[in-house]
């Protein structure tokens, strides 16, 4: 009899410690899974640049270049408007995460805590609903069933990989219960141990990636001026369309024959009686700029001359920077006005933030 009962022991601590190794990664998916939707959801309510549509964030964006004064980053947010918001989000959430609280292991820890517990009140489930069963045999079997439906919500652990020990011999349902809450330990602590030297490379899906999705959009650009679309549906009906245009120059406009940079706005362009140039030799009035075709053809510019402060600032202050990049100059036409020039930083952000 003793020895039946050792075998029965042995045979269900087997079955636990089985049963453990398959639930570890699901378990270790679950919780960064988890973590990245709570750091998601986290930032969004805590950083104040996260917390509106993708307007407010962009000015968030454009008070960041503007405080950091570098010209490559400028480039890099007025050629690839998409990329630089998802690295400036990156950058914020790495810096919420990793920065001087580490606050990625306090997350972390407290998404293992939620699915442990998950998984401790399904094993005392299962082993409820099935241990006073007479009707039936194969108690392990329904008591997998059980085990795997009330995880459901919480870790994926497909029944079908567990055929293998759906057929061992276990009466003891309720020692069960104690070998699972045994063989589970190891699996907390030794996730706990990676937890304390983490970073972001261990998500599958990156919470930056899943706060990208809140500000999703149009990103077409303005063929004038390069500024993005204002709709927040991707592919949407109708024209695309802006609030403010930007000077020509910052996608390289140039007057031609000299060598003078656009500082007009496409707004403003559109009510003159001045031309464009596509193609080799063919110049289109740009109050018939629809007649250009796609990407032309797909925007709506209505006649408006107001600019806003900010790139009048960004224009006078990158102005050596801006000739060499185009290989041009602010001459003739280009001539920057004195008005321009002695606009302040802090009153373009000033004006930006209204």
């Amino acid at each position: 009899c003793f020895q039946i009962s050792c075998q029965g022991a042995t045979s269900i601590t087997t079955f636990a410690v089985f049963l453990c190794d398959k639930i570890a990664p699901a378990l270790r998916q679950a919780v960064y899974k988890r973590t990245a939707l709570a750091i998601a959801q986290d930032i969004k309510g805590k950083i104040p640049d996260f917390n509106g549509n993708r307007s407010s964030l962009e000015v968030c964006m454009l008070r960041y270049l503007a405080q950091e004064e570098n010209f490559e980053n400028f480039k890099e947010y007025l050629n690839c408007p998409g990329d630089f918001l998802q690295s400036y989000i990156e950058t914020r959430v790495e810096t919420y995460c990793l920065g001087k609280n580490r606050r990625l292991e306090k997350f972390l820890g407290d998404s293992l805590t939620h699915c442990y517990e998950s998984i401790q009140s399904a094993v005392f489930e299962s082993t409820n609903v099935v241990k006073d069963r007479k009707d039936r045999n194969d108690k392990i079997s329904l008591w997998l069933d059980e085990f795997c439906s009330a995880l459901g919500e919480v870790l994926s652990l497909p029944r079908t990989e567990l055929k293998g020990i759906e057929h061992q011999e276990i009466t003891d349902i309720e020692f069960l219960n104690n070998a699972m809450t045994e063989a589970l330990t190891p699996l907390k602590d030794h996730l706990k141990e990676e937890f304390a030297s983490a970073d972001m490379s261990l998500f599958e899906t990156q919470p930056h990636t899943i706060l990208a999705e809140q500000f999703a959009g149009c990103w077409k650009q303005c063929p004038f001026c390069g500024a993005v679309c204002t709709n927040i549906m991707q592919d949407h009906d109708g024209d695309h369309q802006l609030l403010f245009h930007r000077p020509q120059v910052l996608t390289g406009y140039k007057w031609h024959k000299p060598d003078n940079l656009v500082i007009d706005i496409c707004s403003s362009s559109v009510a003159s009686n001045c031309l464009f140039w596509i193609g080799e030799d063919t110049w289109i009035p740009y109050k018939r700029y629809r007649d250009a075709g796609p990407p032309y053809s797909t925007w709506n510019i209505p006649p408006d001359p107001s600019m806003q402060a900010y790139w009048k600032w960004f224009v006078s202050h990158f102005r050596t920077e801006l000739e060499k990049h185009y290989n041009g100059k602010f001459h003739g036409k280009g001539e920057i006005p004195a008005s321009w020039q002695i606009i302040t930083k802090q009153e373009a952000l000033d004006e930006l933030e209204r």
